[in-house]
Protein backbone atom coordinates (compact mmCIF):
# COMPACT_ATOMS: atom_id res chain seq x y z
CA UNK A 1 0.00 0.00 0.00
CA UNK A 2 2.82 2.36 0.89
CA UNK A 3 4.44 2.16 -2.54
CA UNK A 4 1.15 2.85 -4.34
CA UNK A 5 0.63 6.04 -2.35
CA UNK A 6 4.24 7.17 -2.82
CA UNK A 7 4.08 6.45 -6.56
CA UNK A 8 0.91 8.52 -6.81
CA UNK A 9 2.63 11.28 -4.82
CA UNK A 10 5.58 11.24 -7.24
CA UNK A 11 3.30 11.45 -10.28
CA UNK A 12 1.31 14.34 -8.85
CA UNK A 13 4.46 16.21 -7.84
CA UNK A 14 5.95 15.68 -11.32
CA UNK A 15 2.78 17.17 -12.79
CA UNK A 16 3.09 20.15 -10.43
CA UNK A 17 6.70 20.70 -11.53
CA UNK A 18 5.58 20.66 -15.19
CA UNK A 19 2.89 23.26 -14.43
CA UNK A 20 5.50 25.46 -12.75
CA UNK A 21 7.90 25.07 -15.69
CA UNK A 22 5.15 26.07 -18.14
CA UNK A 23 4.27 28.99 -15.89
CA UNK A 24 7.90 30.14 -15.81
CA UNK A 25 8.33 29.73 -19.56
CA UNK A 26 5.52 32.22 -20.11
CA UNK A 27 7.67 34.94 -18.50
CA UNK A 28 9.78 36.61 -21.17
CA UNK A 29 13.42 36.99 -20.27
CA UNK A 30 14.34 39.39 -23.03
CA UNK A 31 15.87 36.55 -25.03
CA UNK A 32 14.36 35.02 -28.11
CA UNK A 33 13.22 31.44 -27.49
CA UNK A 34 10.92 29.23 -29.57
CA UNK A 35 8.91 28.47 -26.41
CA UNK A 36 7.64 32.07 -26.40
CA UNK A 37 5.45 31.44 -29.43
CA UNK A 38 5.38 27.72 -30.24
CA UNK A 39 2.06 27.12 -28.47
CA UNK A 40 0.30 30.19 -29.88
CA UNK A 41 -2.92 29.08 -31.57
CA UNK A 42 -3.46 30.03 -35.19
CA UNK A 43 -6.55 29.65 -37.38
CA UNK A 44 -5.43 27.15 -40.02
CA UNK A 45 -7.25 24.57 -42.12
CA UNK A 46 -10.59 25.38 -40.44
CA UNK A 47 -9.29 24.67 -36.94
CA UNK A 48 -6.98 26.10 -34.29
CA UNK A 49 -3.43 24.78 -34.47
CA UNK A 50 -0.25 25.73 -32.63
CA UNK A 51 2.56 27.40 -34.55
CA UNK A 52 4.89 24.47 -33.86
CA UNK A 53 2.46 22.28 -35.83
CA UNK A 54 2.57 24.64 -38.82
CA UNK A 55 6.11 25.91 -39.10
CA UNK A 56 9.77 25.66 -38.24
CA UNK A 57 10.75 28.06 -35.48
CA UNK A 58 14.37 29.15 -35.26
CA UNK A 59 16.38 31.63 -33.22
CA UNK A 60 19.30 32.91 -35.31
CA UNK A 61 20.36 35.36 -32.59
CA UNK A 62 19.29 36.19 -29.01
CA UNK A 63 16.93 38.95 -30.12
CA UNK A 64 15.17 37.40 -33.13
CA UNK A 65 12.68 34.60 -33.71
CA UNK A 66 12.16 33.42 -37.29
CA UNK A 67 9.11 31.38 -38.27
CA UNK A 68 9.15 29.52 -41.59
CA UNK A 69 5.67 28.11 -42.31
CA UNK A 70 5.53 24.87 -44.27
CA UNK A 71 2.51 26.24 -46.12
CA UNK A 72 3.18 29.78 -47.38
CA UNK A 73 -0.52 30.61 -47.39
CA UNK A 74 -0.47 30.57 -43.57
CA UNK A 75 1.97 33.49 -43.17
CA UNK A 76 -0.83 36.01 -42.58
CA UNK A 77 -2.66 33.71 -40.17
CA UNK A 78 0.50 33.13 -38.14
CA UNK A 79 1.23 36.85 -37.97
CA UNK A 80 -2.36 37.58 -36.89
CA UNK A 81 -2.31 34.76 -34.33
CA UNK A 82 0.83 36.14 -32.69
CA UNK A 83 -0.65 39.64 -32.52
CA UNK A 84 -3.89 38.33 -30.98
CA UNK A 85 -2.05 36.14 -28.43
CA UNK A 86 -1.43 39.09 -26.13
CA UNK A 87 2.32 38.48 -25.92
CA UNK A 88 3.17 42.08 -26.74
CA UNK A 89 5.19 40.91 -29.74
CA UNK A 90 5.03 42.49 -33.19
CA UNK A 91 5.57 40.02 -36.04
CA UNK A 92 6.99 41.28 -39.31
CA UNK A 93 6.20 39.43 -42.53
CA UNK A 94 9.36 39.20 -44.62
CA UNK A 95 8.64 37.32 -47.83
CA UNK A 96 8.15 33.67 -46.87
CA UNK A 97 9.11 34.23 -43.21
CA UNK A 98 7.62 35.81 -40.14
CA UNK A 99 10.21 37.57 -37.99
CA UNK A 100 9.80 38.75 -34.42
CA UNK A 101 12.33 41.11 -32.87
CA UNK A 102 12.52 40.67 -29.10
CA UNK A 103 13.29 43.98 -27.38
CA UNK A 104 15.77 43.86 -24.51
CA UNK A 105 14.38 44.41 -21.04
CA UNK A 106 15.10 47.43 -18.86
CA UNK A 107 16.47 46.85 -15.36
CA UNK A 108 13.16 48.01 -13.90
CA UNK A 109 11.21 45.53 -16.04
CA UNK A 110 13.61 42.75 -15.07
CA UNK A 111 12.94 43.45 -11.39
CA UNK A 112 9.18 43.39 -12.02
CA UNK A 113 9.52 40.02 -13.75
CA UNK A 114 11.57 38.65 -10.84
CA UNK A 115 8.70 39.63 -8.52
CA UNK A 116 6.31 37.84 -10.88
CA UNK A 117 8.55 34.74 -10.79
CA UNK A 118 8.46 34.82 -6.99
CA UNK A 119 4.64 34.91 -7.11
CA UNK A 120 4.55 31.97 -9.52
CA UNK A 121 7.07 30.16 -7.32
CA UNK A 122 4.85 30.62 -4.29
CA UNK A 123 1.83 29.37 -6.26
CA UNK A 124 3.81 26.25 -7.12
CA UNK A 125 4.70 25.71 -3.48
CA UNK A 126 1.03 26.07 -2.52
CA UNK A 127 0.18 23.42 -5.12
CA UNK A 128 2.75 21.05 -3.61
CA UNK A 129 1.51 21.75 -0.07
CA UNK A 130 -2.03 20.90 -1.17
CA UNK A 131 -0.83 17.60 -2.63
CA UNK A 132 0.99 16.94 0.66
CA UNK A 133 -2.18 17.50 2.69
CA UNK A 134 -4.22 15.16 0.48
CA UNK A 135 -1.62 12.36 0.55
CA UNK A 136 -1.13 12.76 4.31
CA UNK A 137 -4.88 12.29 4.82
CA UNK A 138 -4.79 9.11 2.71
CA UNK A 139 -1.94 7.72 4.79
CA UNK A 140 -3.60 8.63 8.08
CA UNK A 141 -6.85 6.93 6.97
CA UNK A 142 -4.92 3.66 6.78
CA UNK A 143 -4.42 3.76 10.54
CA UNK A 144 -6.39 1.00 12.19
CA UNK A 145 -6.59 -1.17 9.08
CA UNK A 146 -5.38 -4.72 9.39
CA UNK A 147 -1.64 -5.17 8.99
CA UNK A 148 -0.89 -1.44 9.31
CA UNK A 149 1.00 -0.45 12.45
CA UNK A 150 1.63 3.00 13.89
CA UNK A 151 5.27 2.58 12.88
CA UNK A 152 4.21 1.95 9.28
CA UNK A 153 2.15 5.16 9.28
CA UNK A 154 5.05 7.08 10.82
CA UNK A 155 7.53 5.72 8.25
CA UNK A 156 5.20 6.48 5.35
CA UNK A 157 4.69 10.03 6.58
CA UNK A 158 8.46 10.47 6.91
CA UNK A 159 9.03 9.13 3.38
CA UNK A 160 6.31 11.42 2.08
CA UNK A 161 7.93 14.42 3.75
CA UNK A 162 11.36 13.54 2.32
CA UNK A 163 9.82 13.38 -1.16
CA UNK A 164 8.02 16.69 -0.64
CA UNK A 165 11.28 18.30 0.53
CA UNK A 166 13.09 17.07 -2.59
CA UNK A 167 10.43 18.56 -4.85
CA UNK A 168 10.41 21.84 -2.93
CA UNK A 169 14.17 22.03 -3.53
CA UNK A 170 13.58 21.42 -7.26
CA UNK A 171 11.02 24.24 -7.30
CA UNK A 172 13.42 26.58 -5.51
CA UNK A 173 16.15 25.69 -8.02
CA UNK A 174 13.81 26.38 -10.96
CA UNK A 175 13.06 29.79 -9.42
CA UNK A 176 16.75 30.60 -8.95
CA UNK A 177 17.52 29.59 -12.55
CA UNK A 178 14.72 31.74 -13.96
CA UNK A 179 15.71 34.68 -11.77
CA UNK A 180 19.32 34.36 -12.92
CA UNK A 181 18.14 34.20 -16.55
CA UNK A 182 16.06 37.35 -16.07
CA UNK A 183 18.80 39.35 -14.38
CA UNK A 184 21.55 38.39 -16.85
CA UNK A 185 22.00 41.09 -19.43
Amino acid sequence: MNQVILDELGKRLDQAIEVIKRDFSSVRSGRAKPSLIEDVKVEAYSSLMSIKELATISVPDPSLIVIAPWDRSLIGAISTGIQKAGLNLQPIVDGELVKIAIPSLTQERREELVKLIHQKLESGKVMVRQIRVEVKEKIEKLEGEGGVSEDDIKNWLENMQKTIDQYMSKIEELGREKEKELMTL
